[in-house]
């Protein structure tokens, strides 16, 4: 007995016959797709990672190159500005200054390769006055500054050569958050251990700080003490957003209105609906963007508080929370109205009138092409005439001009003459013979085999009759 083998097809084959009907593409599995996404989410965060790889290392110092060229052409001494705390809400500016000297004279022993420049600490004792203070901001003493035993280098200790001074911000443009802008003025004066004033070749500050933007321009000034002119040195520091910043500033603002606008459609949506589930939907869809919106406000950076009267928070968070309030109340009003609704419905059921929904128009019916015969078509027939049809459809007796026509005047006549003789004429065997009216007109005028005097002996006294009941 022989057995039956089944038919194998190739792989080939078969991924063949599988991408026919798909143009020739394999489509993709659900768990390929997802494998796709996780790994291309992985390299995404690997890529935006790699943005702090090398932050902290420049190329060059930022100071470096305005030192080397003080300690070449202009010594003296020097304050950097490293670090500026701006506090919006206080309202002030914290400038922590750094003391330096470029020069021979001018330079400590040891202490060079400041920021990897040809300048290093002061080799002076020095008392720094900020704007008019009788109070010295900082106090420097490069007795303080200690070595190191193996190099006989001097160390930086950052507590022993900076110094901090504030200064009052003005801050009447802050309510144009995230495009505020501020301008502050300052003065610094430099006193040695003789109390002679030192000039100042210098003032620099740092041109990034978090959330801000600070661009430092200095001048050459001077004060009158005991009519005596001694050399300040005076700042402008110019502050800015940075654009990174106003850019997601303005993105959360737009989502927050969109929120907002997506509210609004909740209650039209939820107008149109009869069902309370789907309404509760539109409810709780609502009553999520209404908490979201307080902590989209919250997560702009470097926002000022909402007591502050921020013009973002007129136009912005204050207006979306009314709109999404209120939103949020009259989907819960009509909640309440159908639920009473339904109630009235129970005691007294109602028909409840819907709109039609609009079907689309039929499709127009096909034509139909006629079929091509080889006979010609037969000739219409007309209707035979029935001879009932005047007697059950009550027509009319043709009419005087029409037996006028014909010639029949002379047999109306006879026909009236004979309708009207009284009393009627008797027949002698007491049997009426009703003839039709085309015998009479036969019998009038030729007779029933008798001479055409008989025709008219009739006719003489039906008339003599006529007469008579005339009068």
């Amino acid at each position: 007995m022989v057995g039956t083998s089944p038919i194998t097809r190739s792989r080939g084959n078969a991924v063949l016959l599988h991408t026919r009907g798909t143009g020739g593409i394999i489509p993709l599995q659900n768990v390929t797709i997802l494998c796709f996404a996780l790994i291309f989410s992985l390299l995404f965060i690997i890529a935006l990672s790699c943005a702090f790889l090398g932050a902290d290392t420049e190329d060059v110092p930022p100071f470096k190159s305005m030192l080397d060229d003080i300690a070449t052409n202009d010594p003296g001494v020097v304050l950097l500005g490293e670090n500026v705390d701006i506090d919006v809400d206080e309202p002030s500016i914290t400038v922590s200054w750094s003391l330096v000297a470029c020069g021979d004279g001018f330079e400590l022993d040891g202490s060079s390769g400041v920021h990897k420049s040809q300048c290093g600490l002061p080799s002076m004792a020095l008392w720094i006055y900020s704007d008019n203070s009788p109070e010295p901001a900082g106090t420097y003493d490069p007795v303080a500054i200690p070595f190191v035993r193996k190099t006989g280098q001097r160390r930086r200790i950052e507590n022993l050569v900076r110094f901090d001074s504030d200064h009052t911000l003005d801050v009447h443009k802050a309510l144009l958050y995230p495009f505020d802008t501020y301008l502050l003025a300052g003065t610094l004066r430099a006193v040695n251990a003789s109390n002679v004033t030192v000039p100042i070749q210098k003032l620099s500050t740092i041109e990034r700080v978090t959330s801000f933007l600070v661009a430092t321009s200095d001048v050459e000034s001077y004060e009158v003490i005991n009519g005596t002119q001694v050399p300040t040195r005076d700042f402008d520091l110019y502050v800015t957003r940075p654009g990174q910043l106003q850019f997601y500033t303005l993105l959360l603002f737009g989502i927050n209105w969109m929120l907002s606008h997506i509210t609004i459609g909740h209650v039209m949506l939820a107008r149109r609906l009869v069902d309370i589930r789907s309404m509760a939907k539109h409810l709780v869809s609502a009553f999520a963007i209404l908490l979201i919106i307080p902590q989209l406000r919250k997560s702009m950076p470097d926002s000022p508080d909402l007591d502050d009267g921020a013009l973002i928070d007129y136009i912005g968070f204050i207006p979306q929370m009314i709109i999404c309030a209120s939103c949020v109340l009259t989907i819960l009003l009509l909640i309440m109205l159908r639920e009473y609704d339904e109630m009235e419905g129970k005691q007294a059921p109602r028909p409840i009138t819907r709109r039609p929904l609009l079907s689309p128009p039929p499709p127009p019916p096909a034509l139909r092409t006629p079929k091509v015969s080889s006979k010609p078509p037969a000739p219409p027939t007309l209707p035979l005439k029935s001879p009932l049809k005047p007697l059950l459809l009550g027509s009319k007796v043709r009419t005087r001009s029409i037996a006028m026509e014909r010639g029949e005047v002379t047999c109306r006549k006879d026909e009236l003459n004979t309708g009207f003789v009284f009393p009627p004429i008797s027949h002698g065997n007491g049997i009426v013979h009703h003839r039709s009216r085309s015998s009479r007109y036969r019998l009038g005028t030729l007779g029933l085999g008798g001479p055409s005097g008989s025709a008219s002996g009739s006719k003489s006294s039906r008339s003599t009759t006529l007469n008579s009941l005339k009068e």
